[in-house]
């Protein structure tokens, strides 16, 4: 067995023990792994150095102010206006309220970066509201949580940092900026959000589903009057990302030369996150919830949140870190390119491995871990490296969240709903199969992407 197959089983076997059997955080799986791998591959003198490595990543902190900027937008309650207006939109036609749980569990959960915490938050609205205009209760909540987990792959969530970091390190020469990197992923998942459209529009005509009484509907003048200064969020956010994408070479090259404008590209990160956090304490209702000492507290408490996520992308790029000494990527990718399945085939067999160590592992671990691997593969049998990595958050950090065992979107969909398990499970295998194939239709480039 080659090596490289061994170093992987063994990650797993301390991931599925810890994190499983054993029910730990997931940080203290992926921490007991990069100490077994350590052990075995006999590379304890240079643990400082991957320690190092993992640190100095500066997107790791570019994670951390996208992280406490949705617990900001969480926590003044931003969030739910912005549904409220959504609601009233929308609702009014048949399956409204389906069609609003897609938009707004979509956008809201590119804000929170959480996928069960967001169907728990927009769930709450959106879940009875699809009840009462005769949504089954079992569709309800598979329609929130499918929908709640593509925050996992729409900027700004934290989670598609890593995904960035994963194809900068392969390709340090690469001209992308931060601005084309986002658009490419706001491209990507507009076809996925059409694609849960179409599957609500296709349920509503199998269950005979009708529109929301308008007595249940939200008025549209209250909730503009209420909630249009949230509606402004996706401006303050996508709009620098849009100027980087579209002046990078005959504006800002043209001023602050080549380095200048890469530098400047990449702390976009750090500055969206902060402004973002600003215009939220300014336009928060509850004057209360943003005054100095509330917000200590509510970062305070927000650290059982935040730690967890920062401490498995440290671990991870530690572990990544000590499988490119090992040349554990170039391995799997000879080893899976020597499979001889062609382009489809490989793309089929990257999304199925993705898919099934996504029901044990979380979707941040494995694009951490394994993005370099999945790219460099796929890009040896002809897939865009760029288009690859704009896909790990999708590929792993969506189907993490809607596959069982590990769905928890599902159980959280399921609370809220109180529908039956058997039914929901069923309900979701069409979600999940829906999931898979888009997967493959875009990493086969059969689509066209923004940005591309």
């Amino acid at each position: 067995m080659p090596s490289s197959l061994i170093y992987l089983a063994v990650m797993l076997a301390g991931i599925l023990l810890w994190f499983v059997a054993m029910k730990r955080p997931v940080y203290e799986a992926v921490l007991l792994s990069f100490l077994l791998l350590l052990t075995i591959t006999g590379n304890w003198g240079n643990v400082w150095a991957y320690i190092d490595k993992a640190l100095s990543t500066s997107l790791l902190y570019s994670m951390v102010a996208f992280v406490a900027m949705s617990i900001i937008l969480t926590k003044t309650k931003i969030i739910d206006s912005c549904i409220a207006v959504i609601l009233s939109l929308i609702g009014r036609v048949t399956g409204g309220a389906g069609y609003t749980a897609v938009v707004a569990s979509a956008f809201m959960g590119a804000l929170s970066g959480s996928g069960p915490g967001n169907v728990m938050a927009t769930g709450t609205l959106t879940i009875p509201a699809m009840k009462r205009s005769g949504f089954p209760a079992h569709l309800a909540a598979n329609i929130e949580s499918n929908a709640s987990y593509m925050g996992n792959m729409i900027p700004p969530s934290s989670n598609i940092v890593a995904a960035m970091g994963a194809f900068t390190a392969l390709y340090p020469a690469s001209n992308m900026t931060t601005g084309q990197f986002w658009i490419v992923l706001w491209g990507i998942a507009l076809w996925f959000v059409i694609q849960r459209l179409f599957m609500v529009w296709a349920f509503c005509k199998y269950y005979k589903v009708k529109p929301m009484r308008k007595e249940d509907l939200p008025d549209l003048r209250t909730t503009l009057r209420d909630g249009w200064q949230g509606l402004l969020l996706p401006v303050i956010i996508l709009l620098p990302f849009l100027l980087d994408y579209l002046f990078k070479d005959n504006f800002f090259t043209a001023r602050l030369g080549a380095e200048g404008a890469k530098y400047m590209s990449s702390s976009l990160l750090l500055f969206i996150g902060g402004l973002s956090s600003l215009y939220a304490c300014g336009i928060a209702k509850d004057r209360s919830k943003v005054k100095l000492p509330a917000l200590a507290k509510m970062f305070g408490d927000g650290v059982k949140t935040i730690a967890p996520a920062i401490g498995v992308c440290i671990f991870g790029y530690m572990i990544g870190a000590l499988f490119a000494d090992l040349n554990v990527a170039e391995d799997m990718g000879a080893i899976i390119t020597g499979w001889n399945f062609g382009k489809l085939g490989t793309v089929v067999a990257i999304c199925a491995i993705t898919c099934f160590m996504g029901m044990v592992i979380p979707g941040s671990s494995l694009v951490v871990i394994f993005g370099p691997v999945f790219i460099t593969t796929l890009a040896t049998v002809g897939c865009d490296p760029l288009l690859v990595a704009a896909m790990l958050p999708c590929i792993c950090g969506v189907m993490c969240g809607i596959t069982p065992p590990l769905g928890l979107g599902m159980y959280a969909g399921m609370t809220i709903a109180e529908s039956d398990f058997d039914k929901t499970f069923k309900n979701n295998l069409w979600w999940v199969f829906a999931q898979f194939a888009l997967e493959v239709i875009v990493l086969m480039g059969w689509l066209p992407i923004l940005g591309l």
